[in-house]
């Protein structure tokens, strides 16, 4: 193939992947993507394989010419045959005999694939994938074509990865939001508000707060927060918070839930971090449980006192094996008191200790309106501030006829 040739086709390519298939989801776009590669390295086949989560393994992701790969849902351990050595070597491959003793994938062979060429898909550094392309003659790939194909690789790799971001925001956005309780409880002498606003930056975090009375009458109020951002901390809190709901059905006490979430996160999400606060309540709901985990401590608002952080002995973070029992502290709430969670969001900044954002927060809060409550704490503590973390706040009051 000419020069002149490949060039304008490569810029094609350029054009394509920038601008073209924006409205096209992962799989879509990697497949027009390799159609286009097959026409700038003049092959009969073209297909992606991604490396699976474990890092092990290369799966087929898409396929041009080859969707047996796809459909049949291949794998290709990292190492060997074709691909598992490029993924191995992080170096180009070129394949002059394609056969059982070369490939470890039968398809390539039977479809008459005679010589190949492979280069590592690379982010930072490591490998991701395998892109390689072949041909049914025996015209042999040359290191131009490799030269190429590694440019092409690049390409390839920067527009799946700002595709998958898209998806991937929007997929934990839509998982968060549904996550969070769409009313809040209906309690007799209770009346609640909550808040929920994202980080400036629009990485969907593991911030979440939940409210919810067990068929028991006992009313529970949590929030959450799982260390990180993206659609695995939004997995992650989504679990957390689902385990957290059957413990409670079983009427176990705060601490004891908290213990048994904590089994549940140390040994099926290894290496996650979860804090969570939660306020556990009978009716006629003058007396609330309180258990925190890694987390800050509620704020309590009593009429004709200054609101204060709650005393309660704070416990490890969620996912670690302590071994320490979590207790729990009760405390009164008379009529007219207001109680209000939140995640760090709000009360963290960069450059300034975390005393001053609690102490900031107690001022915020008064025994008023649980609304009016939420309202004066985004406005004081937030105000035209660009968070950089999820913001939770839930504000629970009893009223005066309780």
């Amino acid at each position: 193939m000419p020069d002149g040739e490949a060039q304008e086709r490569f810029e094609n390519l350029l054009v394509v992947t920038e601008v073209g298939l924006g409205r096209l989801g992962v799989e879509e776009l990697l497949v027009e993507l390799l159609n286009r590669v097959r026409e700038i390295i003049d092959a009969d086949t073209a297909a992606v394989l991604m490396l699976d989560e474990g890092g092990d393994q290369l799966v087929a992701r898409a396929a041009c010419g080859l969707e047996e790969e796809v459909r049949q849902g291949v794998r290709v351990p990292v190492g060997r045959g074709f691909a598992g050595a490029i993924a191995a070597s992080k170096r180009a491959v070129v394949l002059d005999r394609v056969g059982p003793d070369t490939v470890t994938n039968p398809i390539l062979w039977e479809k008459g694939i005679r010589v190949m060429l492979g280069v590592p898909l690379l982010s930072a550094g490591k490998v991701i994938g395998v892109l390689h392309v072949g041909r049914v003659s025996d015209r042999s790939f040359d290191d131009a074509d490799a030269e190429l194909l590694g440019v092409v690789a690049g390409r390839v790799v920067a527009a799946v990865q700002s595709h998958q971001l898209v998806v991937e925001r929007a997929a934990a956005d839509l998982l968060e939001r549904s996550l969070l309780p769409p009313t809040l409880p209906s309690c007799p002498c209770l009346e609640f508000a909550a808040r929920y606003v994202a980080g400036e930056d629009r990485k969907v975090g593991g911030d979440w707060y939940d409210a919810f009375v067990l068929p028991s009458g006992a009313l529970w109020v949590v929030v959450g927060d799982v260390a990180g951002h993206g659609l695995t901390a939004a997995v992650v809190m989504g679990r957390v918070r689902s385990a957290l709901r059957s413990y409670a059905l079983e009427d176990y006490p705060p601490e004891k839930v908290l213990q048994l979430v904590n089994r549940k996160v140390c040994h099926f999400e290894v290496g996650a971090m979860v804090t969570v606060a939660c306020a556990v309540s009978a009716p006629p709901y003058d007396e609330f449980q309180v258990v925190a985990a890694g987390h800050p401590p509620p704020v309590l608002a009593v009429p004709g006192r200054s609101s204060t952080l709650l005393e309660i002995d704070g416990m490890p973070p969620l996912g670690f094996e302590s071994g320490l029992p979590h207790s729990s502290a009760t405390i009164s709430l008379p009529p007219g008191a207001v109680l209000v969670f939140y995640t760090d969001g709000l009360v963290e900044r960069r450059g300034e200790h975390l005393d001053v954002g609690l102490t900031r927060l107690c001022a915020a809060v008064t025994p008023d309106d649980p609304e009016a409550v939420c309202r004066n704490v985004m406005h004081d503590m937030v105000g035209s501030y660009r968070p950089e973390d999820d913001i939770a706040l839930v504000a629970l009051r009893r009223s005066n006829r309780g």
